[in-house]
């Protein structure tokens, strides 16, 4: 029994899950998405609630700062609504205003990591933020 958690961006979906016992997240992948022609990467997304036994969902909800929902937040919603009703596993939605920017941070004083590699993996990473920030939240039950 898992976590899930994604950061649904416009081109790709960053993909964490949890340990077994819900202390930590794990960066597993990142599923690129087309918008405009529909494909959100549903079949890949089955396979790894499949094989990792997945009980719930966090969303990363993309907030303004001055607390309002956007069109971001708006896509990530309706995202986050379809796997609900498609994979019949509850959604939790996480606020994540400056996560990426967060990530983006650590890659570069941490990891020293190239602009061209820090691409590749900011949604990876975002993810796990997003699911470590909802599993370390107070009081959290998986």
């Amino acid at each position: 029994m898992r976590v899930m958690g994604l950061d649904v961006g416009s081109k790709t979906v960053g993909i964490a899950v949890s340990d077994p016992f819900g202390w930590t997240a794990q960066g597993v992948e990142i599923i690129r998405i087309d918008e405009a022609q529909e494909k959100f990467g549903f079949e890949r997304l089955a396979e790894l609630v499949k094989e990792y036994e997945v009980t719930r969902f966090v969303v990363g909800l993309p907030k303004n700062m001055n607390n309002s929902i956007g069109p971001r937040a708006e896509a990530s919603m309706a995202y986050g609504k379809k796997i609900e009703e498609m994979f019949q596993i509850p959604v939790t939605y996480q606020d994540e205003r400056l996560t990426t920017v967060q990530a983006e941070r650590m890659l570069v004083e941490q990891a020293n990591t190239s602009r061209a590699k820090r691409k590749k993996v900011i949604d990876k990473v975002a993810a796990v933020m997003i699911l470590q920030n909802y599993l370390d939240g107070a009081g959290n039950k998986i």
